[in-house]
């Protein structure tokens, strides 16, 4: 069943103080006329923002992720055995935004000036300051990421995840942890596109991008977070 968008009419997300951009980017395209669609859900809610990276730009940053990110093949040990993640990725941010996931332990690479140009258009758009992004490839329609919510503690309460796709397009679905009658979403998230979790969404939701045939072109996925460091964790 495919969720339908409704008219934004919602308040703002709560504004943290922006980043500034790197000197001399120039994003070519008006940031903040940049349609936007609002997908309400029980329990959450998803900001759809379908084509705001466009032509040269968008190509080059895709260019960029595929041939300059040290891309790394993590594991996990799942029922005693220790399978290759499927799909490949890297973890960037500020100095301090350490993270881990499924006994993964990511320590942050510097950031590129490429993944601070789309993080300045990132946090313009969502009015939410991010310092960290996980970077990941999936080579075909056989690499994937199974269920699962993005609510680790050093993600804090409530986290805003912004994820941008850049690419072949891919299938990106939900579903609600307990309401069983709840029908599952799906959309494709295509070239360009942003999609924005935010409010109860991690904590009510799962989603996923499964394996799909046929797709032989690579896609880089970015999502953007906060890790809470220091005396932000209380």
């Amino acid at each position: 069943m495919h969720a339908a968008m409704i008219p934004d009419n919602s308040p703002p997300l709560q504004t943290r103080p922006r980043m500034t951009q790197p000197a001399n980017f120039q994003p070519g395209l008006d940031v903040l006329s940049a349609s936007r669609e609002v997908l309400r859900i029980p329990d959450g809610e998803l900001l759809h923002f379908p084509g705001v990276f466009q032509g040269s730009h968008a190509q080059r940053w895709l260019a960029h992720c595929i041939q300059h990110i040290p891309w790394r093949q993590d594991h996990i040990r799942i029922a005693g055995r220790t399978l290759a993640v499927p799909r490949l990725q890297c973890w960037f941010g500020d100095a301090d935004a350490h993270y881990s996931y499924s006994g993964i332990a990511l320590t942050p690479l510097p950031w590129t000036t490429e993944l601070l140009e789309i993080r300045a258009v990132v946090q313009t758009l969502c009015q939410w300051q991010f310092n960290c992004v996980l970077a990941n490839l999936y080579r075909d329609g056989k690499d994937s990421v199974s269920w699962h919510s993005d609510d680790e503690p050093e993600l804090g309460e409530d986290p805003v995840i912004a994820s941008v796709s850049f690419g072949e397009s891919r299938r990106f679905e939900l579903r609600h942890r307990y309401r069983r009658s709840q029908s599952a979403l799906r959309m494709t998230l295509h070239h360009g596109s942003l999609l924005v979790m935010r409010g109860a969404t991690q904590q009510f939701w799962l989603h996923q991008v499964p394996k799909e045939k046929g797709v032989l072109a690579p896609r880089v996925n970015l999502t953007f977070r906060r890790i809470l460091t220091g005396g932000e964790r209380g």
